[in-house]
Parts: C-alpha cells; sequence; structure tokens
C-alpha cells in the first residue's frame, strides 16, 4: 500500500512567516507535526510519502504513486484543502480526512472516502483494522482523551527537514482553562496530558542525528499546564539535556500566570526556552470577564509581560478586538497596551466564533451568526453580527494594525522590549543563517526599505546599549518587514484615517 501524506498549503498569514522566511531561505515555519505522527501509526509494510504544499508542489507523480491519500489541515488552510481534495477525488484516489479543520467541521456532502476524527491515538487504529477487512466506515470520531504516553515519535525522514525554519515536538494535550473562544478544551479537554520525559527526549535526539541543532518549538496549547510534571521531569531533563550542547533554542505557548513562578521561568530559561506566545486578549477587565479569561483578570498585564522579559522569555502576544464588551476606545487603550508592554510580536485579530467552542455555541442560541469562520483572525474579517458598529469596528481595527506596524510604532516597541530583555547564557542566536540574514535584512531593509532610518537606527542603540542581542535586533527587524507585508491590505484600506491612534 503506498500512501501519500498531504499537507495544505497555509495564506499568507500573521503566523506563516512567509515574508520573514525568504531572508534565510527556508520555506516554511515547521513541518506538519500530525501527519508525521500519523504515519509513524500506520502499518510499517505500508510505503509512505509526505507532500507538503507549503514547501514543495504536489506532483502528478506523487499522485500516480499513491494508493491512498491522508490530508489534515487547520482551519486557515481550509481552501487549499478543499482544492487538494477535489484534485485526488478527480484523479480517483480513496481520501482519508482529518485534524482540526475536519474534527470541526466536516461535510456531509464531501468528496472525503473516510473522515478519521478527534485525536488519531483513539480512532485510527479502528479505521486501519476496518480497512484492512474492506468494510471501512465513512466517519470515525471518538470522545475518548487518549494516552498519549503511548503515541510514537513522528517520522522525520518523510520530510526535507532543511526546508523549515523549526523543528517541532509535543509535550502536552489540554488546558486547565475555559476560554469561551477556545476550542483547545472542545478538542483535547482540561486534564493536561503529557508524555513521558523519555518519550520527549528521544525525539529531541531523533532530531539531532538528523543534523537539526536549531530551532524546536514546544507545541503545547499551554506548557505550563501540568507544572508539576515540567518542574519535577521534564525541564531537569531538559536541562541536563543541553550539557555539551551548544544550545538548542526552545520557544512554546503558556498562560500568563507563568509571570508568578520565578522557579519555573527560571528552569525554563536553563532548559534553553527563549520565547513564550501568551494570549493577553485584552486590557479591558470586561471582556476578559466575558470571554472566561480568569487567568488574566484582577492582575498587571503590562507588569507582568515585563517580569517575563526580564526572566528571558521574550513574550509574543495575541490580542483580540470585538468582544461585546468592547466600546471604541478599545483600539487606543489595546494601542497602549501592546506599546509599553514591549511586545514585539503581537498579533491583533478580529474575534471569530470557532465550531465547537462556547462562543459559537452562544452566538448560534443568539442568531448572531454569519458565516464560517476564515481560521485567519487577522484578516479583518469576523463570521457573527457584533455589538459594536460593525464599520467602527472594521475601521478601528484596521487603523490599529496599520499603526502597530508602521516602522516607527514598531521598532520604537522592539527597543522598549530590549531594553528589559534578560536572556539566558545559552547560545543559538548566532549560527550561519544570520550573516545571511544580516546581509540580506541591511540591502532590503537598510537600503530600499521605508524603515532604513529606523532599522539602522536599531541596530547602532543595540550596539552600543546592548551589544549581545544585534542578531535578536535584526531577527526583530525581518519579523517587522513580514508583519507590514500581511497588514498592507489593511494598511491601504485605512491609510487616510491612521493618524487617530497616534
Amino acid at each position: 500500500m503506498n500512501v501519500l501524506l498531504l499537507y495544505p498549503e497555509f495564506p499568507d498569514t500573521f503566523w506563516s512567516f512567509k515574508h520573514a522566511l525568504k531572508f534565510i531561505h527556508k520555506k516554511a515555519a515547521f513541518p506538519p507535526l500530525g501527519l508525521l505522527t500519523v504515519a509513524a501509526m500506520l502499518p510499517p509494510l505500508w510505503k509512505k510519502r509526505l507532500v507538503d504544499e507549503n514547501v514543495g508542489k504536489l506532483r502528478d507523480r506523487d499522485l500516480a504513486w499513491a494508493d491512498l491519500v491522508f490530508i489534515s489541515a487547520m482551519i486557515a488552510q481550509q481552501d487549499s484543502a478543499l482544492a487538494l481534495i477535489a484534485r485526488c477525488h478527480a484523479a480517483g484516489k480513496t481520501i482519508v480526512a482529518g485534524g482540526p479543520l475536519f474534527t470541526l467541521e466536516h461535510e456531509p456532502g464531501s468528496v472525503v472516502d473516510h473522515f478519521v476524527l478527534n485525536e488519531a491515538e483513539a480512532t485510527l487504529p479502528e479505521f486501519l483494522r476496518d480497512f484492512e477487512r474492506g468494510r471501512a466506515k465513512r466517519v470515525y470520531t471518538s470522545s475518548e482523551y487518549p494516552d498519549i504516553r503511548q503515541t510514537p515519535a513522528p517520522l522525520w525522514e518523510l520530510a526535507d527537514l532543511g526546508r523549515y525554519a523549526s523543528m517541532s515536538v509535543q509535550f502536552s494535550r489540554g488546558c486547565p482553562f475555559d476560554c469561551e473562544f477556545c476550542n483547545v478544551t472542545a478538542m483535547f479537554g482540561h486534564r493536561p496530558r503529557t508524555k513521558t520525559t523519555a518519550q520527549v527526549i528521544a525525539e529531541l535526539d531523533s532530531l539531532c542525528r538528523r543534523g537539526w541543532h536549531g530551532t524546536i518549538f514546544f507545541v503545547d496549547d499551554n506548557f505550563i499546564g501540568n507544572q508539576r510534571a515540567l518542574k519535577e521531569e521534564l525541564l531537569p531533563a531538559l536541562i541536563q539535556w543541553q550539557t555539551g550542547r551548544r544550545g538548542v533554542p526552545f520557544y512554546t505557548e503558556a498562560s500568563v500566570n507563568l509571570a508568578d513562578d520565578d522557579e519555573l521561568m527560571r528552569l525554563m530559561v536553563a532548559a534553553g526556552f527563549n520565547q513564550v506566545f501568551i494570549g493577553i486578549e485584552t486590557p479591558e477587565e470586561a471582556s476578559l470577564a466575558e470571554c472566561s479569561k480568569r487567568q488574566n483578570q484582577q492582575r498587571d498585564l503590562v507588569a507582568d509581560v515585563k517580569r517575563i522579559h526580564r526572566a528571558g522569555l521574550q513574550v509574543q502576544g495575541g490580542f483580540i478586538v470585538g468582544f461585546d464588551n468592547d466600546t471604541p476606545t478599545i483600539f487606543q487603550r489595546q494601542l497602549e497596551f501592546i506599546q509599553q508592554s514591549g511586545i514585539v510580536t503581537a498579533m491583533v485579530g478580529l474575534l471569530q466564533a470557532i465550531p465547537g467552542t462556547r462562543l459559537h455555541q452562544r452566538l448560534q442560541r443568539q442568531g448572531r451568526l454569519i458565516g464560517r469562520t476564515t481560521g485567519n483572525n487577522g484578516d479583518g474579517t469576523t463570521n457573527f453580527i457584533p455589538r459594536m458598529n460593525r464599520e467602527t469596528l472594521r475601521v478601528g481595527y484596521k487603523t490599529l494594525m496599520g499603526y502597530l506596524y508602521a516602522p516607527g510604532p514598531y521598532y520604537r516597541r522592539v527597543r522598549t522590549f530590549l531594553r528589559e530583555y534578560r536572556p539566558s547564557s545559552i547560545p543559538g542566536t548566532w549560527n550561519w543563517r544570520y550573516p545571511v540574514a544580516f546581509a540580506h535584512a541591511s540591502i532590503r531593509l537598510g537600503v530600499f526599505g521605508r524603515e532604513r532610518f529606523q532599522y539602522w537606527g536599531l541596530l547602532l542603540w543595540t550596539f552600543f546599549h546592548r551589544p549581545s542581542l544585534v542578531p535578536l535586533a535584526v531577527t526583530l527587524s525581518i519579523y517587522g518587514h513580514h508583519f507590514r507585508k500581511t497588514c498592507l491590505p489593511l494598511q491601504a484600506a485605512t491609510q487616510t484615517s491612521a493618524s487617530s491612534l497616534a
């Protein structure tokens, strides 16, 4: 049996980093961890081939080779996924679909032959048994939260690692919190389930044996959901694993209560973590209460962010506008918070209602849903009727994004961050990519870019005040270029009103 594993292309989004990746000659941020893990669950005698459309297109000869096609996708990939499914169907291939896009919403009339939904550890074995017997059902679902201590390591040999900027591993699934707009608990539950430390170390060792020594993303939706397992088991093991290595940089996602635990932050930094994404969402207390973001309530969130920065972890922040309790003042408040906190990578999105979430259920009861979510909450669209005037929300959002990533405010935010940041002594910033990136950036941004004065001003300031952070300053400058590119449609629509948030 020849199995083709297909991963659709992501659109040009905030998190795709497509424009930034060109500076280091990479095609995608990271490989499809889910598909590579599913590949390891398939019968060992089956021949497997991965096509990730983010690094290379599906060729006719790949499709001709395949007996069976597995496709997985996130919601943001839905257009590309549907196009691939149509192509595979036209070629007469048996199609098996899974992953978040199809788990949250699969069409009864789809040409997909089999939907293997929810977590593969719970549904894939039953499908494989039925398929081998020639009586596979169309849909396989499960409410079970499987023990991921039994999950096999991904088949990294299927991916061309050199085309990616980062690798991915997973330690846990699930989150102890219950934010109304988030689908994590709907899919993975409230009780974080963890792999064993031995599993994680084995996956890291496997990547290193394949020559990978770059950045690794722990994809957990809340890495600190099980703090006991982190402090007592995983982080001490990662610290030991780093011994004798040049230092492999890690980054992950966590909740803002990380700021409350100095020991946990110290251990994470010692283990090699230097970035963490945190869902800040909003400085508006009423909106935090509305969406059940209790872990963010009644806190000095700016102080929390700065505390995490000083511990040696760069905060990347998620922000949302469009809550029912938001008023037109929210755009100015978000801008002031982001600038004061020094969160350089600030992803501000319009609230969208994702199927399976409590928000989607509430808005459906209220008759406010008006379409499907795009899965890209930075595209200036929403799929429900907001309480705020829709035109006020649209213009306010686009103006906010245009200002946040204009060269002046962006480079001032970078400088605010660099003043606070106290990184680990672990290397990982300097490697062969950075001279290439620096040369490219200095030409593209420093000579031809409209940000050239801000770019050279930042590098000079960093050289004299924080010289060890010059590579990071270059990296963040490149990120800013990408963010401006993805915001261009928004900026063009509101260029005449951009001064209103200045």
